[in-house]
């Protein structure tokens, strides 16, 4: 066993894949420290673990593998300047958030009326926002895209500026990273002027990065009426966010919006290939076996009398409801990463069969493109 390796200890499904291969301690991601990782060849990680010098320098570490999308948490120029490898799993949550949204959607309709007609802006149109551009679509919305490093390499085909986003768009949801600066900086991408030029009754989602958005302007533009609602996974400061911005949103949730147990079987499986690559190990094609089902698997919908939007509702809010998640955060704010920790399972929609009683050729086809298995 040549090969130590430190593990956050919430990383799903990894205990008993590399113990055959590597000495293996896992570890709270918040509570690993230079003394831990001094004679340590690999870190396994999550966003709680902020890998820069302060941690690593003169450790023995070779490789981080961060079993999310985001690696903001790691100081990769510095990593790269001492040679030592990072990973991340770019795409691994991309179908959970894309639920997240589908959900937080259906429910916004039923709070602000009907989709159909509504004009939503997704800015940052990667591996998480064109899944919610599809989405959006099949449930009837207007979408325009706003992506300025595709627009530089792509052209500007399809594609509207930040300005448009925020003049034509009437919901706006935010898939970026989180950059400190640069021509694509994001930090504070929503903030006051950018809330002063949106349309009255604007909806703002962020699932990105708490640090994306201004709490402070966004609380003042739902305190006077500017917008008409905020709908949040990620916050600054987490886990100690503003109690009160959460007490004004529409929906708040414990950063969460990527914890399905899809999502996080493929980060962690991203992750261990990565790692099996760089030392040699027989895991390339390594997958967690043991992902849960849900105990009810079968969603039968009566389509008879029924539009559109309201079947997709029905199938989509049988597989996860953001409300519950919503209800569980505003109850015990206090105890935000507690619930991250504690997440119940939640199973995305491939994991379900929609039996569609009385349902229609379009209709089906509309349930597989979102991912249903329809009998």
């Amino acid at each position: 066993m040549g090969i130590k390796i430190i593990a956050d200890d919430k990383i799903p499904f990894l205990k008993g894949a590399l113990e055959s291969f590597a000495d293996v301690e896992y570890m709270a991601g918040g509570a690993i420290t230079r003394d831990h990782i001094k004679d340590t060849d690999a870190l396994l990680i999550r966003t709680r673990t902020l890998c820069d010098k302060a941690l690593l320098e003169n450790s023995s570490v070779k490789f981080i593998g961060t079993a999310t999308i985001g690696y903001d948490h790691i100081d990769t120029a510095w990593c790269e300047s001492r040679g030592i490898v990072w990973k991340n799993a770019p795409g691994c949550n991309a179908g959970s958030v894309n639920q997240y949204m589908a959900s937080t959607l259906v429910h916004l309709a039923r709070e602000f009326g009907s989709l159909k007609n509504r004009v939503l802006g997704v800015v940052g149109v990667g591996n998480v926002g064109a899944k919610v551009v599809n989405t959006a679509e099949r449930l009837g919305m207007r979408v325009y895209l706003c992506d300025p490093p595709r627009v530089r390499n792509e052209g500007v085909c399809g594609f509207i500026s930040f300005e448009g986003i925020l003049r034509e768009c009437d919901i706006i949801t935010f898939h970026v990273p989180l950059n400190l600066k640069g021509p694509d900086c994001t930090y504070h991408l929503i903030n006051q002027t950018m809330l002063d030029s949106v349309n009255e009754g604007t909806i703002i989602i962020n699932t990105s990065r708490g640090e994306v958005a201004d709490g402070k302007a966004l609380k003042a533009a739902l305190e006077r009426g500017k917008i008409a609602g905020a709908v949040l996974d990620v916050w600054e400061n987490e886990p100690d966010i503003d109690f009160s911005l959460l007490d004004r949103c529409a929906i708040g949730t414990p950063h969460i919006a990527g914890y399905s147990a899809d999502g996080k079987a493929r980060g962690t499986a991203m992750v261990v290939s990565e790692l099996s690559r760089f030392f040699g190990l027989d895991l390339d094609e390594w997958v967690p076996l043991n992902i849960p089902v849900p105990e009810d698997h079968t969603i039968r919908i009566d389509c008879k009398g029924r539009t559109e939007e309201e079947i997709l509702t029905h199938a989509i809010e049988s597989t996860y409801q953001v409300v519950m998640d919503d209800r569980r955060l505003r109850e015990a704010p206090e105890l935000f990463e507690k619930q991250r920790g504690d997440y119940p399972l939640r199973r995305e929609f491939n994991a379900y069969t929609v039996i569609p009683d009385n349902g229609s050729a379009e209709i089906n086809r509309i349930l597989r493109r979102f991912g249903f298995n329809v009998k």
